[in-house]
Formats: structure tokens, sequence, C-alpha cells
């Protein structure tokens, strides 16, 4: 008997031994393998265009997050976290997209919706390249064949080693940035860096993040400087948001003193003013990390935001810890655009019912003063 207690105890100290040896060697593997891109890099526009941007003439712009092309209706991801208001707390499931064919059905149909609305500009976020997540599908190279009359600016914001949970489906190796398409001339574009925490865990999860600023040329002789933004979403308190924020109003702010015209559009991760924090009818409670963006956030800069037209209406964005069911699933406001005070605008959000992501596109009519 001591023989099996004895033999018992030093097959589980060996076990422990592996899995400590191997969860250290992983974190050696997952920081060996961070890094961040320098700030600053110039991105390369392929397909440029050549037609130039005038005044007091109507252009339409669109954002769209994709969510890697796996955010249909059944969709819940693993990382994503909520409660219901009974109580019950609730976890996403999948670390990547249910099938390669789902993936490309998500892809198409998310495309497609952009592709009707016909727009001049067009803005998507979280859109991959090559990940493990969306079955190598290449999602820029989809959106780039369809849109071929427009140029192509793509920053990539998101670059990890193999992540290696949930352990039953893997999230894997992830190549995703943010990508920008215009029918007008650009003339330079630039990756600028968004501060991300540094926290052990955080810094592995949280995307590269960042924004694209591209300058288009206007025949007064002035500028439209397009941003192209994707702000932090696992932020709890908004540390990371608020310094996120902070340059991003140095950046516009500086534009705006040249005398340039302002947009930034993407996905901020702030509810659309604190009315959209709750305003949608949900059995769920509010989410954690969400912070709210309100117009005294953008003083400094000079911008001010643009509320859709039909903004009590449709919401821009999902939770995602749970499957979609309207009036179940926790909605809000997070996606839409800021103008600069010599760029008139409206905005509407176009009502998928979350078909193909876990956001809603927004777009834009706006005229140059």
């Amino acid at each position: 008997m001591k023989k099996v207690i004895k033999y018992t105890i030093r097959s589980l100290l060996g076990l422990l031994a592996i899995i400590i040896i191997t969860l250290l060697g992983y974190a050696i593997y997952m920081q060996a393998n961070y890094y961040r891109i320098p700030d600053h890099q110039v991105i390369h526009i392929k397909n440029n265009q050549a037609k130039t941007l005038a005044t007091d003439k109507t252009y339409t712009l669109t954002t769209y997050n994709v969510g890697f092309g796996a955010y249909n209706p059944k969709y819940s991801f693993f990382m994503d976290t909520g409660e219901m208001k009974n109580g019950a707390k609730t976890r996403g499931k999948y670390g990547t997209a249910v099938s390669k064919a789902s993936e490309l059905a998500d892809t198409k149909g998310a495309i497609a919706t952009i592709k009707k609305q016909n727009p001049d500009f067009a803005f998507f976020q979280e859109i991959d390249t090559n990940s493990t997540r969306s079955f190598g599908v290449n999602q820029v190279k989809m959106a780039e064949n369809t849109f071929d009359d427009m140029g192509s600016s793509f920053a990539q914001n998101f670059h990890s080693a193999y992540i290696a949970l949930p352990l039953n489906n893997p999230h894997g190796f992830a190549r995703s940035g943010i990508l920008a398409l215009s029918k007008y001339h650009i003339d330079s574009s630039e990756r600028r860096k968004y501060f991300v925490s540094s926290n052990l865990i955080e810094k592995f999860v949280d995307p590269d993040r960042c924004f694209n600023v591209m300058h288009l040329p206007v025949k007064n002789g002035k500028e439209l400087v397009l941003i192209n933004s994707h702000m932090s979403a696992y932020d709890k308190g908004g540390l990371s948001k608020k310094k996120q924020l902070a340059l991003l109003n140095h950046v516009m702010k500086t534009e705006i003193q040249k005398g340039n015209y302002v947009i930034c559009g993407g996905d901020f991760n702030h509810a659309f003013g604190a009315k959209y924090v709750a305003h949608f009818k949900s059995e769920q409670k509010e989410h954690d990390w969400l912070a709210v963006l309100s117009q005294k956030d953008l003083a400094n800069s000079g911008m001010r935001m643009i509320t859709a037209q039909n903004a009590d209406d449709v919401p821009t964005c999902r939770g995602s810890d749970i499957p979609y069911k309207k009036g179940v699933t926790y909605t809000t406001i997070v996606d839409g655009f800021l103008v600069s005070p010599n760029v008139q605008a409206v905005s509407y959000n176009i009502d998928t019912q979350f078909a193909y992501a876990d956001h809603n596109p927004v777009k834009l009519s706006f005229s140059l003063k």
C-alpha cells in the first residue's frame, strides 16, 4: 500500500512539474514573440486613385467592424463575459469562427452590405489577412477585389503569437488590422500607435491598437484628413482608452489648426453618449468595459460627435458573451464619426440585425465647407 501511495504522489508531482514547465515555457514563448509596431509607420497606398475632392459636394463614408468574419447571430466569443439581469453569469464559447464556410459567408455578407451603399470611402476594423481564427481567409484581399475602383490603405493592429485559449478551440495566430478604401487620391497614410496596457495578460490579448491618418488633397488647397480608428475593448476602468483619446485629440487638433478638414471614424469602444449605455431593451446588465464618449471629451480638439439620425432605433454593437437575440442580448452604440467644424455631416446606422458581425455599419454623408 505504501508503494502505491508513494507512486501516486510521485506521479502527481511529476504531472504538476510538467504543467508548470509547460506554462512557464508558453509564457516565455509569448513574451519572446511580443512586439509593437513603431509609431509613425508610413503605409503604402495600393491602387491609388487620381480624382481630387472639391468643396460643397456631398460624399459618403462608411465604417464597419467586421469582427474577423465570425460573429453571425449564433456566435459568442470566449473572452467576452457578462451578466443577465437575473444574476446569471455569461461567457462566450468560441475562439475561432465556427467553420471556414461560415467565415466566408459572413465576410461576403459584410462586404456586400457596404458595396450596396456605394460609398466614396469605406473604413473596416478587425479585418484579417491570415489568422487561425478566420481559417486563413484573407478578408482584406476580398474587400480590395470587390472595391477594385478604390485605393486601399491597410494598417496592421493585431499580430499575436499562438494564443492557446480556449483549449477546446484555440484562437491561434492572428494577423489583422484596419482597412481604408477611397475613390479619391490619398497623398499620404501614416499609422499612429495607441497606448496599450503593459499588464501581463492585457498586452497579449489586446491588439497592437492604432489609428490610420490619411491626407487627401482638396481643390481649394486644403486637405481632408481621414482617420480610421479602433480603440481598446478589454479595458475595465478605461485607463487605456483615456490615453488613446488624448493622443487622438492631439492629432485632430493639430490638423484643425492647419485649416484642414478632419473626419475620424471607426469603432471607439465608447458609448456614443451616456444615453446609449442602457438605451436599448435587453435582459442583460450593462457591460463593465464600456466607457462613455461625450462632447466634453472632445473639447480640446474642436471636433464634434455626429449622432446618427436613427440612433434611438438602431444600435451598432452587441454583446458577444451570448448569441444575439433582439431584446435579450445587450446592445449599444460604439461606432460612428467625429468631424471638424468645417465639415457638414449627417449619419445613419445601417440595420443588419447583426447578421454578419457583432457590429452594424454606419454611413456618413458629408460636405466640405
